[in-house]
This record gives C-alpha cells, structure tokens and sequence, in this order.
C-alpha cells in the first residue's frame, strides 16, 4: 500500500527497463522532437552524440508510462488482497530534469524511483506531499537520466 504512512524516505523502487530501438526512437521523433539526429542515423553519427540518439522526451516518457504501470500492478494486487487501494493525487510539478548521457539507438534503460521527502500537505490534510528522485542507468550501469518529481499521496483515515 503506497499511502503516505507507508513511504520512507530512502525506499526504492525498480521500476523495469526499456530498450531505445533505432524504430522506436525515430517514430517517438517524429511525431514529438523532429531534429536530425533523432530521425536519422547518418545525422546521429556526424552530430555531438555519435549516434542516433533518443529524444530527451522519449527517454522521459518511457520512465513515465513504468511508474504508472508499477502503480497499476502495484493497486491490482492490494485489490486482490482485499486491502484498500492508494489513489495517487496529481503531480504539482517536478524539477532538476538532467539527461546526464546519451541515450543511443540499441542502448536499454533501467529505472528507479527513490523517496527523498514526505510530509503531510499543511493546507490539505488528507493528502501528504511525496518527493522522489527518479533515475535511468544504461547497460553499462551510467546514469543518463534523472529528475526530482512531486506528488501528493492520499494519508490513511484515522479507522484504517
């Protein structure tokens, strides 16, 4: 269960991988961040990143979609063990967005997710406020992608 009393901070989570084809980054830059080196291989190899790169964007959306599917599984089970379900709040926001290292076409992410701070909201007291540091390492264990989220977090009623 992921409700606020729940977290701690320095909790991790693994959140699964996801690998950069040359097709997926090319069809993600089209439609989202058209420039040379993220639609063409030749232009990749001749720009600052040596290769076809991944689209900062990409690499940013790919982390989104394992947290909220690691949330879904995650309230599938609690449901199926008949404990209550944690329904997250919205995000107000989130900072420090760093895209440490290219990401190149063949090259595979893995991402986690580590709690930094929680506190309940002082204006709504039946949220608290979480802060998590969110992290992409490629096959070779570097880091090439971090940001700090926010998010608020249901608290437990009183009679839970």
């Amino acid at each position: 269960m992921r409700f606020l009393e729940d977290l701690q901070v320095g909790q991790r989570r693994e959140l699964g991988s996801y690998t950069f084809t040359a097709e997926k980054i090319i069809a993600f830059a089209t439609q989202f961040d058209p420039q040379p080196f993220h639609l063409d291989e030749e232009a990749g190899r001749q720009s600052l990143f040596g290769g076809l790169a991944a689209s900062g964007w990409h690499i940013a959306s790919a982390c989104m979609r394992l947290l909220v599917l690691e949330r879904q599984q995650e309230a599938i089970e609690e449901a199926a063990r008949g404990e209550p379900v944690a329904v997250w709040g919205p995000s107000p926001g989130f900072r420090d967005l760093r895209w440490i290292k290219p990401v190149l076409a063949g090259d595979t992410v893995v991402y986690a997710n580590v709690v930094e701070s929680v506190r309940p909201s002082d204006s709504r007291p039946e949220w608290g406020i979480v802060q998590a540091r969110n992290t992409g390492c490629n096959q070779r264990g570097e880091l090439v992608f971090s940001f700090l989220a926010t998010a608020f977090v249901p608290r437990r009623s009183q009679g839970e």
